[in-house]
């Protein structure tokens, strides 16, 4: 059974972004130290350009091959003219309003999102699901989450979108790496207690 991973970055009191859902605030905080780390365990994580500008191209994937985004996150490379933002990763944009994608290596997600990552986590593979941003679906697909990779950054919010935008449940994970930074970043690797 493949794992799906919510690898997300937050401020300290839990935002992944402003009201707005922009997150930007956070990317100050990439710097050479934390941009090595990505590059040794998370290479996949990074966006095809983002490899390009950096000459990651030729990384290997190392724990993902297939990645789940909403909308929101999608919109962002659309805006920047990039149809295909993962085109190293197999790529799905979950979304009820946009009916035809944009590119012929993504495919859209329209309805019953659980019934699609539940079907990707049960394919034959060593690599898992990223489940890369977006508050809702995140909250729709808590019960199917595997592992937590929560990046935070020494910023606070106030008010944000929230890490996940579900109604109050309680979800219990266990605690396993702990990463910290010189810029004051922590990553904190968490398993789903069953």
């Amino acid at each position: 059974m493949r794992k799906l991973t919510y690898f997300i970055a937050c401020s300290i009191d839990g935002f992944i972004g402003d009201p707005s859902g922009d997150g930007s605030a956070m990317l100050a905080f990439v710097d050479e130290e934390y941009l090595a780390f990505l590059k040794s365990e998370y290479p996949e994580t990074l966006p095809t350009h983002g490899r390009r500008a950096f000459g990651l191209e030729d990384l290997e994937n190392k724990g993902f091959d297939t990645i789940i985004q909403g909308r929101g996150s999608y919109d962002l490379a659309l805006k920047e003219g990039i149809t295909s933002p993962y085109a190293h990763l197999r790529e799905y944009v979950a979304s009820r309003t946009l009916t035809e994608s944009p590119d012929p290596s993504v495919e859209i997600i329209g309805d019953d999102l659980v019934a699609k990552v539940r079907e990707l986590k049960a394919e034959d593979g060593d690599l898992g699901i990223y489940l890369c941003g977006g508050s809702q679906i995140a909250g729709e697909l808590i019960d199917e989450i595997d592992e937590l990779v929560v990046k935070t950054y020494p910023i606070v919010y106030g008010t944000g979108m929230p890490m996940f935008g579900s109604d109050f449940a309680v979800s219990e994970f266990t605690l396993g790496e702990v990463r910290t930074f010189g810029n004051g970043a922590v990553v904190r690797t968490y398993s789903r207690k069953r």
